[in-house]
């Protein structure tokens, strides 16, 4: 198992550490109900240190980035970042990550953990173009410090405005003392706050500086079990549960990332034109129990009769809302809003209902 920076400093702070996507890391420090409320009402931290960092590099960089992502990163600006999905060539995902733009001549692609060495052979295996790639994730940490207190906590640790960032922007700032850190107002809570990008040697550093910082807020070491009902609220997809290598991005609510100009070519470009254009016969679509049961990945989705008509591909008890909630593919006909579904628990069938998403609203 590969280890971040981090990680004596979660066994110092009693994290119960699991193996997750490879890494040894902390699934939760005091429990998941105070740490998800912790991050929805003030500050918490994440050691995100696991994910993937790509450089992409000169002349045609941007070129490069067109063609092997589905959203338009010719729309992005020095400082704006984009989420995007590798589509497979085979109408699947490879991945879904995050593009930051420094220049017309250097993107960062941010990576799921578990499919770094994939999408590096992926990335490499497309470039066509001669793009200078490089892959940083060995030695890049990364913390997200989340929550509606947390950009003003970092305040205190940059003399660069950061309170007033627009969501999904960033900037190369000195940081609690380190000169060029990328500091970004992205996140996967939806709680708002923002993720720092450091080299490794000075995780400890950076640790007890963004600690003391949100001391006075309440802030909290964060494990990933909290992380995982924080996105399931909002929504947002988990690579390997929602979407992966035989679901397109149509098929997984994606289509507002995935782009169709006279001027992006990108592969599985005319697949998925060929979905938008003439539909699907499956989609992600958003559930919250009506009857007593919490859905479970892979749990059967079925009709009134018992009739299989789809899958869970996530589920939890949500605890802002305290309701069960879940995620899961559907024959196109079940998708609509207010559908009754079923999810078979125990052999038995549990009545749900098809809701739009973010389940919870902020």
């Amino acid at each position: 198992m590969k280890t971040t920076a981090f990680k004596t400093i979660h066994e110092a702070n009693g994290a119960k550490m699991v193996e997750f996507a490879g890494f040894y890391m902390p699934i939760q420090y005091e429990g998941l109900l105070i740490e998800h409320e912790t991050v929805r009402k003030a500050l918490g931290v994440f050691d995100v240190s696991h994910m993937g960092e790509f450089w992409v590099e000169g002349p045609k960089a941007l070129e490069f980035v067109q063609y092997v992502t589905s959203n338009d990163a010719s729309k992005l600006w020095d400082g704006k970042v984009q989420y995007s999905c590798y589509p497979n060539g085979k109408g699947g995902i490879v991945d879904d990550l995050l593009v930051y733009r420094f220049n017309a001549e250097k993107f960062l692609l941010v990576v799921n953990a578990a499919n770094i060495d994939k999408d590096w052979a992926w990335v490499n295996q497309n470039n066509n173009l001669g793009a200078k790639l490089t892959n940083a994730s060995d030695g890049t940490s990364q913390l997200a410090i989340q929550g509606p207190l947390a950009l003003k906590a970092m305040q205190k640790l940059t003399d660069t405005t950061v309170t007033d960032m627009e969501y999904y922007t960033f900037k190369v700032l000195k940081f609690a003392g380190i000169d060029d850190i990328l500091f970004s107002t992205t996140g996967y809570t939806g709680s708002g706050g923002c993720e720092v990008y450091f080299p490794n040697q000075y995780a400890e550093l950076m640790w007890n500086a963004v600690m003391e910082a949100g001391k006075e807020f309440g802030i909290k070491p964060i494990g990933l079990a909290a992380r995982d009902t924080l996105r399931l609220e909002m929504g947002f997809c988990l690579y390997g549960n929602d979407i992966n290598d035989t679901t397109s991005p149509m098929e997984g609510g994606l289509g507002w990332i995935t782009k169709f100009t006279d001027e992006k070519n990108f592969i599985d470009k005319d697949y998925n034109l060929k979905q938008k254009q003439e539909g699907v016969t499956r989609k992600l679509v958003g559930f919250e129990m009506i009857d007593r049961g919490i859905p479970r990945h892979y749990y059967e989705i079925c009709d009134a009769d018992g009739n299989l008509i789809g899958e869970v591909t996530s589920g939890t008890m949500a605890p802002s809302l305290q309701i069960n909630i879940g995620m899961g593919y559907v024959k196109t006909a079940y998708s609509k809003l207010d559908t009754e579904i079923y999810i078979k628990i125990r052999e038995k069938l549990i009545k749900a209902k098809v809701v739009k998403t973010p389940f919870y609203k902020g």
